[in-house]
């Protein structure tokens, strides 16, 4: 596993997001599951570490 691995981000109401570089500025993400979701694609799980911009 790479020791400089990158977040990228682009949920623009999130306020970890730097919107000049499309990136969160946390170091580490909680990735949890969507309830209720079992589609093997990208939804089936978020960011838990979200925080709303306002």
């Amino acid at each position: 596993m790479e020791k400089n691995q990158k977040i990228n981000c682009t949920v623009g109401s999130c306020i970890y997001q730097d919107k000049n570089s499309k990136s969160c500025t946390l170091q580490a993400i909680n990735v949890v599951p969507t309830p209720n979701v079992k589609s093997s694609q990208t939804d089936e799980s978020m960011c838990g570490s979200y925080k709303c911009e306002g």
